[in-house]
């Protein structure tokens, strides 16, 4: 999501002095992406933005991906994962490619620590719980069914009310995650006919900056792992910023979902693209209404992506056997569909409370090892009339 927007204090022309009232210069920022070719904003600083106090270790973690060899269908139960660690440490990655990994997350604790993720985007689907994002561009408060989408480098402290249960669906992308261009008219506007406006797009809230010298730990991710390193300021010493970059919040709730006379196919519910993958929203919905509609899937093969759903709540009408907090991953090659007398059990039936989020790539994805803790072995032969 991108328009422009203008916080704090600036200078009237770009890339020119700004003082304090007390006469100290201000250090400026540039954020851009594409080199300079792209989306960009100017952030004006009370401190450097470069004053490293401490560089600390480096801690490897590469995604490993399962040593199983069958290629099949997977089902994995993500909510029989406890809570773990913090927001960052307590991710449980699920399946990756060198264009996108997902995870799920249920922190058992917050952190006091900035994160930065140098190599990726990061959309968090919070499927339950609520919190505040806090980022050199202002605050977002989040809470259930939010996409909160924090572009690559951008520096964010994450706290969870945990008093109650939080679950993240987590994906990392190469590259920007963006309102898809068949949205947008020629000047970037959200066309009319999309299923959301730039209404329903929340952005930072401006807060004074913190002028607090220091030692304030970072944990910046990268290829191989995490870096430890320290800044000798509050890294939130933001006076004023403008641009098009910065951090956006959307509800799958706020998603308005196209109904059609007979039945729509997966791309009708695009909500965002990035580079590889596709990111669609399942939403309740009426159904299709030709007197010979089949309102349900049909089977279908993935000869182009891999394609993993999260399920978040209802019933979804394709499948049994899936909890709240599944994930499937039905692979490229093999075809898919509806499971034995769901196809007939649908009919008539007038509409659907199913919401799950969807992720097409198209790269074949790699199974995360640590996902194999919760597959289903047996999900490969639910489409057996007698499974």
């Amino acid at each position: 999501m991108a328009y422009y927007l203008s916080r704090g204090t600036l200078p009237k022309a770009q890339h020119t002095q700004l003082w304090s009232v007390d006469k100290k210069l201000r250090y400026e920022q540039h954020w851009s992406r594409e080199g300079f070719s792209d989306i960009h904003s100017s952030m004006y600083h009370i401190y450097p933005p470069t004053e490293v106090k401490t560089v600390g270790e480096f801690v490897k973690a590469p995604l490993k991906a399962t040593e199983e060899k069958p290629h099949r269908h997977h089902h994995f139960t993500t909510f029989k994962f406890p809570p773990k660690g913090n927001w960052i440490s307590g991710r449980q990655p699920n399946s990756f490619n060198n264009d996108v990994a997902m995870y799920t997350v249920c922190p058992k604790e917050n952190a006091d620590f900035f994160y930065r993720n140098g190599q990726a985007d990061e959309v968090m689907f919070v499927h339950r719980g609520s919190g505040v994002v806090e980022t050199m561009f202002g605050r977002l408060e989040f809470h259930e069914g939010d996409y909160v989408t924090i572009p690559r480098g951008v520096m964010y402290q994450a706290t969870f009310d945990l008093s109650e249960e939080v679950r993240l669906f987590v994906v990392e992308s190469s590259g920007p995650v963006v309102v898809p261009t068949r949205y947008r008219n020629n000047h970037g506007q959200i066309e009319d006919w999309a299923p959301y406006s730039e209404r329903d797009f929340r952005v930072p809230e401006w807060v004074e900056p913190k002028d607090e010298r220091g030692e304030f730990p970072v944990l910046l991710k990268l290829q191989a792992g995490f870096q430890h390193f320290a800044l000798a300021h509050h890294p939130f010493d933001v006076v004023g910023w403008d641009g098009y970059f910065y951090p956006w919040i959307f509800n799958i709730h706020d998603y308005m979902p196209k109904v059609g006379k007979i039945h729509l196919p997966p791309p009708t519910h695009l909500t965002f693209t990035g580079p590889g993958f596709v990111l669609c929203s399942f939403c309740p919905r009426l159904f299709d209404w030709h007197e010979g509609a089949v309102p349900i899937p049909y089977a279908h093969s993935n000869v182009d992506s891999d394609e993993v759903l999260y399920y978040v709540d209802g019933d979804f009408m394709s499948r049994r056997g899936i909890e709240i907090g599944s994930i499937t991953l039905h692979p490229q090659g093999i075809p898919h569909g509806p499971q034995p007398g769901l196809t007939e059990k649908a009919l008539g039936a007038k509409e659907t409370n199913e919401l799950a989020v969807m992720v097409d790539t198209f790269k074949p994805l790699n199974v995360a090892q640590a996902a194999m803790e919760t597959d289903d072995p047996k999900y490969p032969y639910s489409w057996l009339e007698d499974a």
